[in-house]
């Protein structure tokens, strides 16, 4: 094996990699997960581009008057979905990668 066919090789790979890396990561931005808190009182949506699309709140939240509960429920469900939206996106990286850690992958 030639050296211009290595590199030629090994070119074509990491093109082909970027290629598919490209397109899970625009099928994870168009996935959705859900975060919740308060036992399911408060819920937010987040997509995979980690930006918050739905707040839910429970009218039994809202008609108790506790501000800073609401505020801290609100947190907490924001949260728990970027962290569920973020494991999603480094579980279909790591799926592509065979489980090899890149820097910046996830």
């Amino acid at each position: 094996m030639s050296k211009g066919f290595g590199i030629t090789g090994l070119m074509q790979q990491a093109k082909d990699l970027q290629e598919r890396l490209s397109k899970v990561q625009e099928e994870a931005a168009s996935r959705t997960v859900v975060g919740s808190a308060g036992g399911g009182m408060v819920k937010a949506t987040v997509n995979g581009r980690l930006e918050v699309l739905r707040i839910e709140i429970d009218p039994s939240v809202l008609g108790g008057g506790d501000r800073d509960m609401m505020t801290d429920l609100i947190v907490a469900a924001v949260n728990q979905g970027l962290r569920a939206a973020q494991q999603q996106m480094a579980d279909e990286m790591s799926k592509l990668t065979g489980g090899l850690k890149i820097p910046g992958l996830g």
